[in-house]
């Protein structure tokens, strides 16, 4: 039975959030519905109401209210109000699998993922994996934009290269050499970012049956994506300084890997790196047992690279003969370009290119276009720069609130953009109540092979700014300590 019951729906609006009052609204509510926080035949707060709750005009409401009736959320009722309109006859025939939440469905991989890509205020997703926009320069990839925009418009409109945009790759040869990698433009495909890197890689090294390595904990869209290409995932204890590698031999023995997939610098979710005693350990055990290793460096340009915070790559020390190496710009410039590129031997790469254009033909040449200018003219360098100093203080005050709040934080590293804390209690059972309040945390049993329950959760720092999360924290720990 319906219910017609008025009810508040907490803060939906932030004025230091990106969009205006009415679009906010109406992402807000709208994520609600979908997720099943306001149910079908639920009565809205009044206009009035609902502006006074928010501090926003009625004129407002009122637009955002309409919006959300043309759109399907909302059904208006004269002399009653809005109530939450039924959807899921629409929803089912666009996609079953998209919006729909069982209540008794517990998070997952692809849960994470829809929540991430829902568009939410950054302040309001603690546990994802990007930046605020306002840590980005969007005024830098729209100068490129506008750049590429000036060129001939011939070509602009023919396919782009099979291995991708040589004036790239010739740029990103030079940015290898500063991680003493030595890679000819040859050895270099680009790809749709990282995610594309890891299947084509998959795809070429794999078949159904065969068992591939990952850091446990380690980045969750793989495994997804692993089992889609029928492999055995199998995840390798990740340690302050790299993997357990006397773990790694007994499981290699045991399985005869295809791949191994590791972040050697600022490993997602711990920002941990790998010292160069189990860099060479993690060679030799490959070599031992036959296996390939993809090292996934997205993060690398959020690492100083100094000498006080080494960072050692296996693809430096291998130089490409058994290590794979994959890099992107999603993290640093932009999500939405999805730039990314694979630098292996000149064989590999002949094959990957030829593995990329049978399911993709090509790649974007504009976006790599847009990224080769702001490389070559050199304000990337600066940018990053930026980045990390806002990375280097948010970090360092998000640790102390943390502790503070009885959290343990298992590795207190000095780079990266994540902390990987024990909250000393269940984190799917926090994470589904803090979506209740509109704040979407990334809990740690997501980051493992076994999605085992885990008392962890990721932490983007850059991502703790509000205050609604603090005191969310706080009121949900308290009797956990």
């Amino acid at each position: 039975m319906r219910s017609s019951s008025k009810l508040s729906i907490g803060n939906v609006v932030s004025r230091d959030s990106g969009g205006s009052l009415v679009e906010q609204i109406v992402r807000s509510v709208a994520c609600r519905i979908d997720d099943k926080l306001l149910r079908t035949g639920a009565r809205m707060p009044s206009i009035r109401q609902f502006a006074d709750e928010q501090k926003v005009s009625r004129f407002t409401v009122v637009e955002a209210y309409d919006r959300l009736v043309a759109n399907g959320y909302l059904e208006s009722r004269r002399g009653s109000g809005f109530f939450v309109k039924e959807r899921a006859s629409l929803l089912n025939a666009a996609n079953p699998a998209m919006h729909e939440i069982p209540s008794s469905q517990q998070p997952d991989v692809v849960w994470l993922v829809r929540n991430m890509l829902r568009q939410l205020p950054p302040q309001k997703m603690p546990g994802s994996g990007l930046l605020p926009h306002e840590w980005l320069d969007g005024e830098l990839v729209a100068n490129g934009l506008r750049s590429v925009s000036r060129l001939n418009q011939s070509l602009l409109l023919h396919y782009g290269t099979q291995q991708g945009f040589l004036p790239f790759r010739q740029q990103l040869q030079l940015k290898l050499a500063e991680l003493e990698i030595a890679a000819a433009p040859e050895q270099i495909v680009t790809t749709n970012g990282v995610t594309q890197a890891l299947d084509l890689v998959a795809r070429e090294f794999t078949q159904p049956g065969d068992t591939i390595f990952v850091d446990d904990p380690a980045w969750f869209l793989m495994f997804g994506t692993f089992a889609t290409l029928g492999t055995k995932v199998i995840g390798i204890p990740r340690l302050h300084d790299g993997p357990d590698v006397t773990k790694l031999a007994e499981l290699a023995a045991l399985h005869k890997p295809k791949l191994y997939i590791i972040h050697s610098v600022l490993h997602n979710p711990t920002s941990t790196s790998l010292s160069a005693a189990k860099a060479f350990q993690v060679l030799k055990t490959a070599e031992q047992h036959d296996f390939m290793i993809v090292e996934d460096d997205i993060y690398c340009d959020m690492h100083p690279g100094t000498s006080v915070q080494a960072a050692t790559r296996l693809s430096a020390l291998d130089q490409l003969n058994r290590v794979i190496y994959l890099g992107g710009f999603s993290k640093t410039l932009a999500a939405n370009l999805r730039v990314g590129f694979i630098a292996t031997s000149r064989e590999t790469a002949i094959r990957l290119a030829d593995r990329k254009m049978l399911s993709t033909l090509t790649t974007n040449e504009i976006s790599e276009r847009v990224v080769h200018k702001i490389l070559s003219e050199g304000h990337y360098r600066k940018h990053v720069d930026r980045i990390r100093t806002k990375l280097d203080n948010a970090r360092e005050d998000v640790t102390t609130r943390v502790e503070r709040l009885g959290m343990k934080v298992e590795y207190r590293t000095p780079a990266g953009m994540f902390l990987w804390v024990d909250t000393g209690t269940d984190t799917l059972a926090l994470t589904e109540k803090a979506l209740e309040k509109g704040f979407l945390l990334a809990p740690g049993s997501l980051f493992s092979p076994h999605q085992l329950p885990s008392n962890h959760m990721r932490l983007n720092v850059a991502a703790m700014s509000d205050k609604g999360i603090w005191g969310f924290l706080e009121n949900e720990l308290s009797s956990s300590f």
